[in-house]
């Protein structure tokens, strides 16, 4: 067995939160990392304290089901009811984060994505792309 690089590493803490997704459209895990140190996980669901689409079925609007929040959000909002700081922080993705994902980490202090698939949302990849050059952010998928 070879040893993980930190990609890796931190790669599979998400794939091991996904599997907590409550939204079976498409179960995607995150993991907000600080000086190689994970700091919050989160996974796509519904509101805390509200029923989940696996129990009572998806709320679509748009082509996009409006009752769970991303994985990168929860993870976002874990950090922040626990107080840590994201300043300069790495999130780990099973997937791409689709724009308005991407502008809310940006403001919060992320500077850098690793994803493991493209989002469905093409439309918005190369937008992300040319921010974060802009930027100097790091965004990059890390094959499988």
């Amino acid at each position: 067995m070879t040893r993980p690089s930190w990609d890796e590493y931190f790669m599979g803490f998400a794939q091991a939160a996904s599997v907590r997704a409550t939204c079976d459209r498409q179960h995607v895990g995150a993991v907000i990392v600080v000086d190689k140190q994970v700091v919050a996980t989160g996974y796509n669901g519904s509101v805390r304290g509200l029923p989940h689409c696996d129990d009572i079925g998806h709320d679509m609007v748009g082509g996009h089901c409006v009752r769970t929040i991303h994985a990168e959000m929860n993870a976002l909002a874990q950090a922040a009811r626990r107080g840590v700081a994201v300043g300069d922080a790495s999130i780990y993705t099973t997937a791409s984060p689709c724009w308005a994902c991407f502008r809310v980490l940006v403001n919060a202090g992320i500077v850098c994505f690793v994803y493991g698939q493209p989002y469905r949302e093409d439309e918005h990849r190369e937008r992300i792309q040319q921010v974060a050059q802009q930027l100097g952010l790091v965004v990059r998928a890390l094959p499988a």
